[in-house]
């Protein structure tokens, strides 16, 4: 029973993160290879090399555990300098009340941070780089590499201001005025050159690798717990008086009172008056409260949090080392809880203990009063140094795997592409040595107490993000996170973020307003390369957008649809997007934030027993999207026919009550297409997929061209049948040889198709002449001539029967004020609507008031051009002879319109459209007798030859509204 658990067990610890060795251990050969078939399938299920001999090699060099690798290192960094260095001055100037509430506030901001990282870190395998790693892989690129990049110069200078403190501690013991020896030279180069050699050793022990920082670990922690084990138990030994000198550094207090400050054992009278808040009202000299000797300043809560809060933050120390762990996910979470709970255990029990002990004027002028009462006095500089040096290792040590993650992960590109050649197994030798030579650069500046507020709210900045991270994971819902530590909820990782956030602005609001400017500054130029295209980790934005779009798309009521919040839901039919882009573009301008779907119909049968072919195509049909710049979605679909895969496109396109009301189709004619992709751009040299040009002028073709609504058996951009290796290897003509160029739809065909999307209750547009639009020409700045919008909403095919106030009619102005309405149509062209009038009619001045009044209750901006047209309407015939039967009639509905008729429409149009951009026309309904239909295409193909670019449309629901 036993040897069946252990695959089991071993299968656990990987998911959660681990590769580790020891969970084989015991387990047989013939055992084993299922074993490692497990690991290999977990770490493709968290995105991990998998491998053989990468995944075998990453097992070996995976060394540390939880105690050597997270809970010594964590428990250093979180004592460092502060234990032995500044607990005199938190609880002197806050008391130990205020100072115990301060003290569990900062841990409990720690504690949201914490359970967000063990959340994160036991949702799959955290491979190197600590916080950056996973917050990259969760918030994006961009975020990731921002933060990763302000991680790691947070630990560059908490490196050097760890070292800074090292080279204190042994100057103040062992310098010209040393408290124990006096052989060190003293001065600001003499520094730096001790500062040096820290760092030399830094880098030494960083070079031979994550086993010896183990070690050296293990037994700096254990010299460091002895030193606070001497200072805990000197306060029961030396239960009596004991007179502790001020030291030199504060001259205010030497110059002018007693050099000594007092110990006095265990009293209840000491523990009282520093129980709470001193009174800071009188600041003499006599008690120092409220000012700091060692910098002279006031002393503020805001300045005391501020010092307690940035030796408190090394929480991350632990996740930097998530690369050399042997179980990451196992590892970090309990390794940095039980670090957390063990150290402020600690800093409470010598909270206690000093402010019953010693007094108030003690602790406000001698920061490192623990000497002078410590049982041997070496105790405390020995911790002091050994502390700080551990820390400054620590961090030193997970700069350089941060540097390493992010020249991995190629964020930067080149400026950290060569970083990451220069490594020996997990080592990152070349970010070891690039990460020692800044830290020496920041020892080389000197002064960096201003310096250090930096580095506190670069940690917290990356806190935050990681409860941020945490928080859209929680808020997302996503089904695949589902961490095996299960203490935390979405109002701990929120709780994170609002602590964190408010410490940075209570440490330094000047500082934490230039350091999120430069996250920001750092997070736009990242996107501006891109980094997401490269890097498919997945990003939580678009699970929260997913979630919150389904969310109030089921609040989104097609029943509750009024006339007064109306917008055109685009569909645009398009067969090759090559010879379709200023169509394309036109429609993506006239759908005023509504709803625009690309539709492309690919001719076959899916049977099932291969892949999806629209499924193919559709990401290069979102590169187009993407290139053009346009807001639009895709849908591809498969039928036998095109006007079947119409039907399709047109019932289920969008989503809910976001779905289609408008069909655009392109015009079915003989003009050849064109291709407006004037230039290819190879992707890579192995790849035989082009890249949509970064620019082409679509006025720069002569040739003429039709868009067609037809969709070919080809994808707009496969060109896996011409095997290129560089950009002149094929030419747009072989790539247009790829594609389906020509429909094979009949007249009947397409004009049932339009027939059907009125019959589904959709308006149609068909266009036509739009690979003659050169927009850029339109709405060029520097000319001076002005474009027009003309509407013409009259039906040429009934002109008698013609309503102007009709539905097709309104909606024709309609559409056309929506074009008029976008700022850059606006300011180039204006809108005329052309009233066709005959001597026949009552009163000609009359009904162009009336239009013009209609026009002013719609809001609408045009100008009325009244249209003589006697002329023309003298070609018409005679509907019906009375020898004519109802069914002769119908079946020749438009005998009446003769060729003469039909010409001189089209040269009334033409004449008025010197200057026009786009003409939108009436367009007829389509007959009834689909004999006719060969007939009707003949009609509209005449009255818009030579014209400019034209759409003609028939509405079918009402669009405009005079009511409020």
């Amino acid at each position: 029973m036993a040897n069946s658990e252990t695959p089991v067990n071993s299968t656990n610890a990987e998911f959660g993160g681990g590769g580790d060795a020891e969970a084989v251990v015991g387990v047989s050969k013939k055992e084993r290879a299922p074993l490692l078939t497990q690991r290999r399938l977990f770490r493709s299920l968290s995105g991990r090399d998998i491998s053989t001999s990468s995944s075998e090699n990453n097992d070996s060099d995976r060394t540390l555990g939880t105690l050597t690798g997270v809970f010594a290192p964590v428990c250093l960094s979180q004592f460092s300098a502060l234990l032995f260095l500044r607990v005199g001055f938190i609880v002197g100037n806050l008391g130990l009340l205020a100072a115990t509430g301060t003290l569990t506030l900062a841990y409990g901001i720690l504690l949201f941070t914490v359970l967000s990282i063990c959340a994160i870190s036991t949702n799959g395998a955290v491979e190197g780089g600590g916080a950056y790693y996973m917050i990259s892989r969760t918030l994006g690129p961009e975020f990731g590499g921002a933060i990763g990049a302000l991680f790691f110069f947070a630990n560059i200078f908490s490196s050097a201001l760890y070292t800074t403190g090292c080279v204190e501690g042994l100057v103040d013991n062992f310098g010209e005025s040393g408290r124990i020896a006096q052989f060190l030279q003293e001065g600001r180069w003499y520094s730096f050159a001790y500062g040096s050699a820290i760092n030399f050793f830094n880098l030494l022990i960083c070079l031979i690798g994550a086993g010896l920082f183990a070690k050296l670990t293990i037994v700096i922690f254990a010299v460091v717990l002895f030193c606070i084990g001497s200072v805990i138990l000197s306060f029961p030994i030396n239960n009596f008086e004991i007179e502790v000198q001020i030291p030199a550094a504060n001259p205010r207090v030497n110059s002018t009172h007693q050099l000594n400050g007092t110990y006095t054992g265990f009293s209840l009278s000491t523990l009282e008056d520093n129980f709470y808040l001193p009174d800071t009202t009188s600041r003499d000299y006599t008690s120092c409260s409220g000012d700091d000797y060692d910098t002279c300043t006031v002393v503020t809560f805001a300045m005391t949090f501020g010092v307690l809060f940035s030796g408190v933050t090394g929480i991350m120390v632990g996740a930097n080392m998530s690369g050399e762990l042997k179980a990451p996910g196992r590892s970090i979470p309990w390794g940095t809880l039980m670090s957390a709970l063990f150290t402020y255990l600690i800093y409470i029990l010598i909270f206690i203990l000093t402010a019953a002990t010693c007094e108030h004027f003690l602790l406000c002028n001698n920061y490192i009063y623990m000497m002078g009462i410590n049982i041997w006095r070496p105790f405390v500089m020995i911790g002091v140094v050994t502390a700080t040096l551990s820390a400054s290792l620590s961090n030193i040590i997970g700069s350089s795997r941060i540097l390493a993650a992010l020249a991995k992960d190629n964020i930067y590109g080149k400026l950290t592409y060569y970083i990451g050649l220069l490594s020996c197994g997990t080592n990152p030798v070349g970010a070891v040595l690039v990460s020692a030579i800044l830290v020496e650069g920041v020892l080389l500046i000197g002064g960096l107490n201003n310096i250090a507020k930096f580095t506190s709210i670069f940690f917290l900045l990356s806190y935050l993000s990681t409860n941020l991270a945490c928080l859209g994971l929680e808020w997302a819902s996503a089904p695949n996170f589902r961490p095996t530590f299960r203490y935390f909820s979405w109002w701990t990782a929120m709780l994170g973020i609002i602590g964190n956030g408010a410490m940075m602005f209570v440490i330094s609001p000047s500082v934490a307003g230039i350091c999120v400017i430069m996250l920001l500054i750092l997070v736009i130029i990242l996107h501006l390369r891109s980094p997401s295209e490269q890097h498919q980790w997945g990003s939580i934005s678009q699970a929260l957008i997913f979630h919150q779009v389904r969310k109030y798309l089921l609040l989104l009521d097609s029943r509750k649809d009024h006339v007064k919040f109306w917008r055109p839901q685009m569909l645009l039919m398009v067969n090759n997007p090559r010879s379709a882009c200023p169509l394309i573009d036109f429609t993506n301008d006239l759908k005023k934030s509504g709803l625009y779907v690309l539709g492309h119909v690919k001719i076959g049968i899916f049977d099932g027993r291969s892949t999806d072919p629209a499924a193919e195509d559709y990401p290069k049909w979102m590169a187009l999207v993407d290139h053009l710049k346009v807001k639009a979605f895709v849908e591809v679909t498969v039928g036998r026919t095109v006007r079947e895969g119409l039907h399709h496109l047109v019932r289920v396109s969008g989503l809910g009550a976001m779905k289609p009301n408008t069909i655009l189709l392109g015009f079915r004619d003989n003009a050849p297409s064109q291709d407006f992709f004037t230039r290819l751009i190879l992707l890579s040299p192995e790849s035989d997929v082009y890249e949509i040009p970064a620019t082409f002028s679509y006025g720069s073709i002569d040739a003429e061209a039709g868009v067609t609504p037809v969709q070919g058996e080809s994808s707009p951009f496969n060109v896996s049948n011409y095997q290129a290796t560089s950009p002149t290897s094929a030419s747009p003509s072989m790539l247009a040889q790829g594609l389906s160029s020509s429909s094979g739809i009949t007249p009947e065909e397409y004009v049932g198709m339009v027939s059907d999307v009125l019959s589904l209750g959709k308006n149609v547009c068909l266009c036509r002449h739009f690979h003659q639009m050169d927009k850029a020409a339109i709405l060029r700045k520097d000319s001076r001539q002005k474009f027009f919008i003309d509407v013409w909403p009259v039906d040429f095919f009934n002109p008698d029967d013609s309503n102007i106030f009709g539905t097709t009619s309104l909606f024709l102005m309609q559409l056309a004020t929506i074009l008029n309405m976008v700022s850059s149509w606006r300011k180039r062209t204006m809108l005329r609507v052309f009233l066709c009038v005959s001597s026949g009619d009552a009163d000609p001045e009359a009904q162009s008031k009336q239009v013009k009044h209609m026009l002013h209750e719609l809001r609408i901006n045009a100008t009325i051009v009244p249209v003589p047209w006697d002329h023309i309407t003298s070609h018409i015939q005679q509907n019906l002879s009375d020898s004519q039967s109802e069914a002769e009639a119908d079946a020749d509905s438009l005998s009446h319109l003769n060729d003469e008729y039909i010409n001189g429409v089209n040269g009334l149009i033409s004449g008025q459209s010197v200057d026009t951009a786009v003409t939108f026309l009436y367009l007829p309904r389509t007959p009834q007798n689909p004999a006719q239909y060969p007939r009707y295409l003949e009609l509209l193909t005449n009255i818009t030859n030579g014209l400019r670019p034209t759409v003609m449309v028939h509405g079918i629901s009402a669009v405009t509204t005079t009511t409020l």
